[in-house]
């Protein structure tokens, strides 16, 4: 299997951020790590090996960026209007920056995925820059992000947090590519997400959104059963 490493300086972050590529050909995939997880964590708990055979058919290609979890929601150091500043300058580092670098080596239409706030990071992602995204697999996803700033809420948040801003969304320039989308949601049975899962699942259903909502039954919220349920469904 190829793999490659790749850094850079973001002016966007203003910080070395890391990347690893997986794959030589096939549909790009964006892959988010879950809390505070590195560019690394998709080969550390066995994603990659578990789509070895996708990767060496040339199926699908990995990209796998850092996040700034640990810079932005998770930054208790901070005031909560800080995190989601720092949240932003995220999505504009992926959007800006890690975009047009997947872009300059697989201009093919675009997959993203991630596990547990990965997932969250996916479903923001697609659903906020829906004509940019082909498809989105979201395993075991918390979609509500108030929690992480004390009370604290502002416009920003709300069009952060999917559970609040899709159910008032009546735009069609945003709900018709999310109708074109391909969209799997899943959790387990015994999982902290599921409540969540499905709440997003839901909503989904009520705006016209086709889409897939998986549970696998006596699992939990672990990476046995993202290994496992991603070579079904990536």
């Amino acid at each position: 299997m190829k793999r490659e490493y790749h850094h850079w300086i973001s002016h966007t972050l203003g910080r070395t951020m890391e990347t690893l590529v997986f794959g030589h050909a096939g549909a790009p995939v964006l892959v988010f790590p879950t809390t505070m997880g590195r560019f690394y964590q998709y080969e550390d708990f066995g994603m990659v090996a578990a789509l070895g055979p996708k990767l060496d058919a040339g199926l699908i290609q990995l990209f796998c960026p850092d996040s700034v979890d640990a810079e932005s929601w998770y930054n208790r150091a901070v005031p909560p209007r800080q995190r989601i500043l720092r949240h932003l300058d995220y999505e504009r580092y992926i959007l800006s920056e890690y975009l047009p670098f997947i872009r300059g080596r697989n201009p093919g239409p675009l997959l993203v995925t991630g596990t547990s706030f990965g997932a969250y990071h996916a479903v923001n992602l697609a659903f906020r820059h829906p004509s940019l995204v082909a498809k989105l697999v979201a395993l075991s996803g918390r979609y509500d992000i108030k929690g992480f700033l004390d009370g604290y809420n502002d416009d920003d948040v709300y069009f952060n947090c999917p559970l609040d801003f899709l159910p008032n969304l009546t735009d069609e320039t945003y709900l018709r590519p999310m109708r074109r989308m391909q969209i799997v949601l899943l959790s387990g049975e015994h999982d902290i997400a599921l409540a969540s899962t499905r709440a997003l699942s839901e909503t989904l259903s009520q705006k016209g959104v086709e889409h897939q909502m998986a549970v696998w039954w006596e699992r939990t919220h672990d990476w046995p059963l993202w290994r496992e349920a991603i070579p079904h469904y990536l």
